[in-house]
């Protein structure tokens, strides 16, 4: 029996460092998002020059109100993307990011780099299909 400890797989304190910026840059983004979405929502029967646009012309009268559900519904999303980022920084700080929560394997880079807020590896992935 080998008295060697192994040493936990994770990424760098340099690699977490990058997928930190990654996030924070995508999450200030993903923000401005959802602040259109919610302006679009809350404001869909606003008097402005959009509203005499030769497109908007064309629709019938439930167009708006189908307009601020899609919103609503991109507003959910957006919300839920914000919360799985947020959870991701979370993971950086105490050092599990990165790491698939099926296999215990790291995550390849390019894949976080991609889907920041990833928790499952392509291996796990496809198994889930």
């Amino acid at each position: 029996m080998s008295t060697e400890t192994t040493k936990p797989v994770r990424y760098s304190d340099e690699d977490l460092a990058e997928f930190k910026s990654i996030i924070l840059e995508k999450i200030k983004n993903a923000e401005k998002q959802l602040k259109v979405y919610m302006d679009a929502y809350k404001n869909g029967s606003a008097n402005d020059t959009e509203d005499t646009s030769p497109t908007f012309k064309s629709f019938d009268d439930g167009s708006s109100t189908l307009s601020k559900e899609a919103n609503s519904q991109l507003a959910i999303r957006q919300e839920k993307f914000i919360r799985d980022l947020k959870n991701a920084l979370i993971r950086i700080e105490n050092k599990s990011y990165g790491i698939c929560r099926v296999t215990g394997k790291l995550i390849q880079k390019e894949r976080l780099k991609l889907v920041p807020h990833a928790t499952l590896s392509i291996e796990a992935k496809n198994k889930q299909s």
